[in-house]
């Protein structure tokens, strides 16, 4: 009856939380972090363990969040973290340790792999990524290295050896651009509430709101009209949208926000827990957290505020 054999079961929530990642209970994070260490010394690294991360002994710094977030969303339980955080870190340190695929590709290969990335300000080193442009509070865009393994995003030292940046985003963001819209949903109810979803395993399904444009007329056969839509980018593997033409916006606005938020908690790649006024390509936030980072609500400034009675005024449902 082997075949009914079950893994450990999750700790509940009773249990006491592990500070840092706290969807792990404190033994589950023991275990966690003691495979990791287990892990990087069968590899040939002893590493000093820390709540998020570790340092080996070249002073090399290895975040554990994203492979924290994969192995809790993993259902199977902690009887799968060994295989798992062993591929992992199996392919961080042939990454690290490997040649350079800026050096052992041609220009123009590199060229063909390059794409923009949106990603949150908590996992780029603001001193080896100047050049990264701010796309909204918290979130900048950076260039990356796409490669058959994992995603190299390139720092300020990197992009000098391959030329001028702007000529390199904008080769970027046309690759961005040729991407397959890989799944599509419609999220819709009752009351008429509705907001479009895009979904893939690309790396960069998320940023793909930089051609929000392209992307809208792709999925829906509509262009944006000059109201712009509302955006959440919740982790890398999702983009929401809803475009903005009539008072559809009000109920939209409110369950994208709870959609932003509940997406963003304990996944890989986490982007941003808002949802966003997008515009000309410029994004304004219009949900946060209270003080204490519990309560959900929405902001928004006087411009938002004029078009919201602007569609009010004009009626519902003109299309």
């Amino acid at each position: 009856m082997g075949w009914l054999r079950r893994g450990p079961r999750r700790d509940g929530d009773d249990a006491p939380r592990d500070p840092e990642f706290a969807y792990f209970s404190q033994r589950e994070a023991a275990l966690f972090r003691g495979r990791v260490r287990e892990t990087f010394a069968e590899l040939g690294l002893e590493v000093t363990v820390y709540a998020g991360h570790v340092i080996d002994d070249k002073g090399r710094r290895f975040g554990l969040g994203n492979l924290a977030a994969v192995c809790h969303q993993d259902r199977r339980g902690p009887r799968v973290w060994p295989g798992m955080i062993h591929r992992h870190i199996g392919l961080v340190v042939r990454a690290m340790d490997g040649p350079s695929a800026l050096d052992t590709l041609p220009p123009e290969q590199i060229r063909a792999q390059l794409y923009p990335r949106v990603v949150s300000g908590d996992g780029i080193d603001a001193a080896a990524f100047g050049y990264a442009r701010t796309v909204a509070p918290g979130l900048y865009e950076v260039l990356a290295l796409d490669l058959p393994e994992s995603v190299m995003m390139l720092t300020d030292e990197a992009l000098e050896r391959l030329g001028d940046h702007r000529q390199l985003r904008d080769r970027a963001l046309r690759n961005l651009r040729g991407l397959p819209v890989e799944e599509h949903e419609t999220v819709r109810d009752a009351d008429g509430m509705c907001f479009e979803i895009i979904l893939g395993d690309s790396f960069y399904t998320a940023s793909r709101v930089l051609d929000l444009d392209g992307v809208v007329q792709r999925v829906t056969g509509l262009p944006l009209g000059e109201h712009g839509a509302l955006v959440a980018l919740p982790f890398r593997h999702q983009l929401a949208f809803h475009p903005i033409r009539d008072t559809s916006i009000i109920p939209a606005l409110g369950a994208m926000a709870s959609f932003a938020a509940a997406g963003y908690e304990d996944v890989p790649g986490a982007i941003s827990p808002y949802v966003f006024w997008w515009r000309g390509g410029t994004l304004t936030q219009l949900s946060e957290h209270d003080a204490d980072g519990g309560e959900l609500r929405i902001v928004v400034g006087d411009d938002f505020h004029d078009l919201l009675e602007r569609l009010i005024a004009q009626g519902p449902d003109r299309r």
